[in-house]
């Protein structure tokens, strides 16, 4: 299980370094990315929430210099979003459960309604909705509930518990990476930033003690 960020890399972007990327693919975050790899998934976080002000009457007015032209979504938006989400490789078949249209990253502490809520959450409509359930003490993946054929994962409740948590380890790491690196290349944004880093990655700003997730449905 891996926190991964759908690209989609904008022609002629050149307010800090990123790396060409394939529309669609998915980039994999953890504290391992490098530099340019970092910045490339900031651009695409802040991307996601370019939200023009004409169309939310609550957002202020973009400011005129490009930077906080830019990144004024992602600092004022109460909702914020970034296109990915968890994805599940099992190695043994190379079945893939990845994140639907209807998934953000943001949404990721949701799998734990799998495992102590409701028991199900689904991801994403046509051309290939998916699905993820309990049924007893095992969680089954299906890829594409319109397939009769569909490619399914099992896993057992266990064994997504520890996925969640490696999952949201990577997530942690990734955030302190992001953090020194926006820190060092938009020392004018990195207190705001950091702040709206950690609330689309849903985890606690930097320097706040977490709390486990999951609990409410305990």
């Amino acid at each position: 299980m891996q926190p991964v960020l759908e690209m989609n890399t904008p022609d002629g972007f050149d307010l800090w370094p990123v790396a060409e990327t394939e529309r669609f693919n998915f980039l994999p975050l953890s504290g391992e990315l490098s530099p340019v790899e970092i910045g490339t998934a900031l651009m695409r976080i802040a991307a996601c929430n370019d939200v023009d002000p004409a169309d939310d009457g609550d957002l202020p007015p973009r400011p005129a210099e490009p930077l906080s032209g830019f990144l004024h979504g992602l600092l004022n938006l109460d909702n914020l979003y970034a296109a990915g989400g968890l994805r599940v490789t099992e190695i043994a078949t190379g079945i893939t459960f990845s994140p639907g249209c209807c998934d953000g990253l943001e949404d990721w502490p949701d799998w734990y309604q799998v495992l102590d809520g409701s028991g199900i959450i689904g991801y994403g409509h046509d051309p290939q909705p998916s699905l993820a359930e309990r049924h007893g003490d095992t969680i089954r993946l299906t890829v594409d509930t319109d397939r009769n054929d569909s490619p399914v994962i099992e896993l057992s409740v266990t064994e997504l518990r520890q996925l969640l948590a490696s999952a949201e380890h990577d997530l942690t790491e990734f955030l302190a990476a992001a953090t020194d690196w926006v820190s060092e290349h938009l020392p004018h944004h990195s207190v705001p930033l950091a702040a709206a880093l950690a609330r689309v990655l849903a985890l606690p700003a930097p320097g706040i003690p977490p709390t486990p997730l999951g609990t409410e449905w305990t």
